[in-house]
């Protein structure tokens, strides 16, 4: 069983130009609406014409609005337990890189592990920090580049 089997998958069906539209509009209005009040709760219309109001805590309507957001963008999207813990291989795959480069990491203190027996276990989190501090180092390195470039006037 793979990680992306463990862990709940939504992956939206394909959706048309008027679908995406349609998850633009409507995480617009709710992102708006939780900008403007504290009321949490959504309205929806049914079939036959009804309009019941469903409570929701604001923190649901912010990640239905991020939802729809990533929907109308064709973002794929994973819901993972927060406490979940991925093996070396499942690790390598959520970051789409070799098992021996996650192994190179964890052996030199980069990535957080704990070990199961004889196997390592990296936590969810630790996974998501880690690809967070590897962005940001991305990001720094890039601004570096680019600011080189201007001393140099290289500029495109």
């Amino acid at each position: 069983m793979t990680t992306l089997d463990k862990a709940r998958q939504v992956v939206p069906p394909p959706m048309s130009q008027k679908d995406i539209e349609m998850a633009r509009v409507a995480q617009r209005c709710i992102m708006e609406s939780l900008d403007h009040s504290r009321a949490a709760a959504i309205t929806l219309t049914t079939d036959s014409g009804e309009h019941p109001s469903v409570d929701l805590p604001p923190a649901a309507l912010r990640f239905i609005g991020q939802l729809l957001g990533a929907m109308s963008e064709g973002r794929p999207i994973t819901l993972v337990p927060s406490k979940r813990e991925f093996s070396t291989v499942e690790a390598a795959n959520f970051i789409n890189v070799s098992r021996p480069f996650v192994i190179k990491e964890i052996e030199a203190g980069r990535l957080k592990h704990r070990m199961v027996g004889t196997h390592r276990r990296v936590a969810f989190e630790d996974l998501v920090e880690y690809m967070n501090l590897m962005q940001q180092k991305q990001q720094s390195a890039l601004d570096k580049m680019a600011d080189n470039a201007r001393e140099l006037g290289l500029d495109y």
